[in-house]
């Protein structure tokens, strides 16, 4: 069975910008939404294929990679969220009405945090060292965590959900004025305006993994933000991989153009070829064709999971002369007249038999 087709799923084109993906994601998630599709196994499928494609398309960094080696080229690790999950962005389209669950806040923020990082392709095939350097999030210590003092909030009477209606169908969402927490401040704390906590700069060195891919997410536990009962939530670190002059990576293989002069694939030479690990022998064979291709094993990637190691493909590039001197014309003449092709000749049948019989 192929492959689903990201644009094809988001029935757009393959030019289309951000805006029209945006577009084309909100149509088809009210369409298919189940809670609009309740006990519709087909619409659950399509609102998952829906989910799949946007969270590949409405990023640039794992579009850029998909529209270059197709969803292979993301691996398993690109980073895509459940159905469960779903509601996140759900939510930044049309409020979190349309969420399948209300989520729970820990105080008034969230525990974990998410930061970028970006490697250079040697460090994430090799693994490295880097300081990470943020912020977390603590509980005020003036004023406990509270924000001041509050009171009920009249609108959700405490509960933190206000129910909606639209059309024909109700939904139950975060309260909108106490965001969930189902009380108000009504006297702001001084040392930190009401919001309840404070920050603190966090620094220490991360081993990043070999194998590390574009748009992975590495979990560090205990190293977000700070809850008033002391729970401390995750880091998670978005790696962004910058692309490398020779080589490009394909999962765990990587891929390397290799020139080399026409004289050189007629004659089969052996050539030194760069690999991720150092230069590497290659015995071409006589009459190797431009674009041809060479697998050297166990020359690719450590897979961050398995740790098996991918392959390297070298593509063969045959340059060509633009330039010949008098007696560069002369000898590559006699060359083609030993062959038994004269020069001038008219392309006949025998001429083509004639050709054919070399690459035998």
């Amino acid at each position: 069975m192929s492959e689903l087709d990201y644009y094809e799923i988001l029935e757009i084109s393959k030019d289309a910008d951000s805006n029209t993906i945006k577009k084309a994601f909100r149509k088809l998630a009210l369409k298919y939404h189940p809670d609009r599709n309740q006990g519709n196994l087909e619409a659950e499928r399509k609102f998952k294929e829906i989910n799949e494609a946007y969270q590949c398309l409405g990023d640039e960094e794992k579009r850029k990679i998909y529209d270059r080696y197709g969803k292979a080229g993301l691996g398993s690790s690109s980073g895509f969220r459940g159905f469960e999950d779903f509601s996140d962005i759900f939510e930044s389209f049309f409020g979190d009405g349309f969420s399948r669950s209300t989520k729970k806040r820990v105080d008034n923020y969230v525990l974990d945090v998410e930061i970028n990082l970006r490697v250079d392709f040697k460090d994430a095939v090799f693994g490295t060292q880097k300081e990470l350097k943020y912020k977390i999030k603590k509980p005020c210590k003036t004023c406990d965590g509270n924000g001041g003092k509050k009171n009920t909030c009249k609108t959700c009477g405490g509960s933190g959900k206000f129910t909606q209606t639209r059309g024909f169908m109700s939904f139950v969402s975060t309260c909108p004025h106490c965001n969930g927490i189902g009380e108000i401040i009504v006297e702001k704390c001084k040392k930190c305006s009401g919001l309840g906590y404070e920050e603190e700069e966090i620094c220490f060195k991360f081993d990043v993994p070999k194998g590390v891919d574009n748009g992975m997410k590495i979990r560090i536990s205990q190293k977000g933000n700070l809850s008033k009962s002391g729970e401390y939530g995750d880091l998670y670190v978005n790696i962004t991989v910058k692309e490398d002059d020779k080589f490009i990576r394909h999962g765990d293989d990587v891929y390397i153009e290799i020139p080399i002069f026409v004289t050189q694939a007629m004659l089969g030479e052996n050539i030194l070829i760069p690999t991720l690990r150092g230069e590497k022998n290659l015995k071409l064979h006589i009459g190797t064709k431009d674009k041809e291709q060479f697998i050297l094993e166990n020359e690719g990637i450590e897979n961050i999971r398995t740790k098996e190691i991918g392959k390297l493909i070298a593509q063969i590039s045959i340059k060509m002369p633009t330039k010949l001197n008098d007696e560069q014309i002369k000898m590559i003449q006699n060359l083609q007249e030993s062959f038994g092709v004269k020069t001038n000749e008219i392309a006949e049948t025998s001429l083509f038999e004639k050709i054919k019989g070399w690459f035998k």
